[in-house]
């Protein structure tokens, strides 16, 4: 296995993006072809949701698979080097989901959480968006 240097690892996750992402595009586009309307990254709601439906009280989130650690999914697996590394940030990015969706539940929003290997699916995730988001 070729080992880069620290200063290109670094540039490297610089590059990793917290919003507009492929999977996140993709999901906007989806749901906006479907009719619905919404807003993005609300920054005064917990987690800031990428997509936020302020009249029905209900918030999507796009999950990525491997940074949000999908259990039911190969991306979201824990890498076999540098355990020490990631094992506790990954872990972290779990327990601030939970808490982000608890606090926004409190406040009376509804959560759905799409994950990126959800994506490739859409039939069925068009119909779980729907029942999700009910009629227009």
């Amino acid at each position: 296995m070729d080992s880069i240097s620290r200063e290109q690892r670094s540039a490297n996750m610089r590059q990793i993006r917290s919003k507009d992402t492929q999977p996140e595009l993709a999901l906007r586009s989806l749901i906006h072809g479907l009719g619905y309307r919404f807003r993005l990254h609300r920054k005064d709601l917990p987690g800031h949701p990428d997509l936020v439906f302020p009249g029905r009280r209900k918030v999507i989130f796009a999950h990525g698979c491997f940074w949000h650690q999908h259990s039911e999914c190969r991306e979201g697996r824990i890498p076999s080097s540098r355990l020490d590394y990631w094992v506790p940030k990954l872990r972290r990015n779990q327990i601030r989901d939970a808490a982000n969706q608890a606090l926004l539940e409190k406040q009376g929003w509804r959560v759905l959480v799409i994950w990126e290997c959800e994506l490739k699916g859409f039939k069925s995730l068009t119909t779980r968006l729907k029942r999700f988001l009910g009629g227009l």
